[in-house]
């Protein structure tokens, strides 16, 4: 998908007025202030009012994400795309239970990282604070209009959203949903907003706000994520996509390899955490590998392996280069046999794109060595690689999974979403020694 297709630049509706995108961020960044100053239990009865107009009557909503996928499916998108766009009313109910624990966890705004007091006897605190104004850039995946507006409320940010065209009656509903739900609280309505236009005009506009826009997170394919970083003037959080590898070590259970591989890949295939590349130590090939292909091919998996695990399946097709780096995001993967532990961290660093990394492994050694061999976000330990997600790790969502070191890596829960500042507090202390009495 090309980054114009992913942030939905088609023209499917007129262009917006000139400055329209100045204007919502101007409204977003008066927002922002606002929130700054109010308590947590604002923002928590704020994302109260949004779980309960998510669910209450979202006849609207519903009707439109129909609209949207009536649509895709006239356009031919895959079932990845299709899958990703879905939107049920369960699906509102879980997004809406996700609001709610948000609103029960601690307000991460003022609190405490350290501190300590000088010999001079100067207070020193750092304190955690909103970034300000968050502008998300993301493909067909309406859910995350809703988790990234919650994240951003309960850390005292504003949001400007910018899906993708695809999603775009439906993200237009939950965010008109959203901000139904705010004018009724002490929140201020223009927290949550849509970025104005449907052309790459207003996504180019958005990116140039530096000043008004404190950070930008694009989500999605690796051209949107690319295009994001390239033309961007506001700093951007780059959430990575997820060539993520399992790796069947000499000493692995291999009824645990079997279960971890096949929920890494099968569980949900569209998702940047799925598994997309099986290594498999050339010691348990022989007896792991006929019973992980019979049971992926059983699942309706296409493996793209190398020589070594093509003979052991007839249903494996060849293995090229760009197989080894691909996210299929669908029952697609790629196969290969490794002589060593090295040999697939090798591998894993010239192919891997920093997301996640799985072993199986009930060697401490053989894992501790994974560990401390791979630079990625997430590295995972005798688990499936489905883990990498903020609700799963209890972040109640997450914005993204930052694949950068900068600010934030991993699954960006509400603690990515502020920054800290130093608070001194003295007594009349000055830097150039002892102060002089006033007159």
């Amino acid at each position: 998908m090309t980054a114009d297709a992913a942030v939905g630049v088609r023209a499917v509706a007129p262009q917006a007025r000139a400055g329209a995108v100045r204007d919502a961020a101007l409204a977003s960044r008066a927002a922002a202030r606002l929130l700054a100053g109010t308590s947590g239990d604002v923002r928590n009865a704020a994302l109260l009012a949004v779980a309960r107009r998510l669910t209450v009557d979202p006849a609207d909503i519903l009707a439109a994400n129909r609209r949207d996928l009536a649509a895709a499916r006239d356009a031919g998108l895959a079932p990845a795309v299709l899958d990703r766009l879905t939107l049920t009313r369960e699906h509102l109910h879980a997004l809406a239970g996700t609001v709610r624990f948000l609103a029960a966890q601690p307000d991460p705004v003022g609190a405490g990282v350290d501190g300590t007091v000088l010999p001079n006897g100067l207070e020193v605190r750092r304190i955690r604070v909103p970034l300000g104004v968050v502008g998300m850039i993301y493909e067909g995946r309406p859910n995350v209009t809703v988790d990234a507006a919650a994240l951003c409320l309960k850390s005292a940010n504003s949001v400007l959203l910018r899906g993708s065209s695809t999603a775009r009656h439906t993200n237009a509903a939950l965010v008109a949903a959203m901000r139904k739900a705010l004018a009724d609280t002490g929140a201020p309505v223009d927290a949550v907003q849509m970025v104005p236009g449907t052309t790459h005009a207003a996504v180019r506009e958005l990116m140039s706000l530096r000043g008004l826009v404190d950070v930008l997170v694009p989500r999605g394919g690796a051209e949107l994520i690319r295009t994001t970083v390239r033309e961007s003037a506001v700093p951007v959080i780059e959430t990575g996509v997820g060539n993520c590898h399992v790796y069947v070590d000499e000493h692995a259970d291999l009824d645990k390899a079997l279960a971890i591989l096949l929920d890494a890949k099968t569980q949900r295939t569209s998702v940047c955490n799925a598994a997309e590349s099986l290594l498999v130590h050339e010691a348990v090939a022989p007896a792991f590998l006929p019973r992980a292909l019979r049971a992926l091919a059983e699942r309706g998996v296409v493996v793209h392996g190398d020589a070594r695990v093509r003979a052991r399946h007839t249903a494996v097709v060849p293995a090229t280069d760009e197989d080894w780096g691909r996210e299929y995001l669908d029952l697609e993967i790629s196969a290969a046999v490794v002589g060593s532990l090295d040999e697939a961290v090798e591998h894993i660093r010239r192919h891997g794109t920093g997301h996640t990394e799985a072993i199986v492994t009930d060697s401490q050694s053989a894992a501790r060595r994974f560990v401390g061999a791979l630079d990625t976000a997430v590295v995972a330990v005798n688990a499936s690689t489905r883990f990498a997600d903020g609700g799963e790790l209890g972040l109640g969502t997450e914005l993204g999974v930052s694949t950068q070191k900068l600010h934030a890596r991993g699954p960006m829960g509400l603690t990515a979403l502020t920054t800290t500042k130093y608070v001194l507090v003295g007594d009349g202390h000055i830097r150039g020694g002892t102060a002089a009495p006033l007159p």
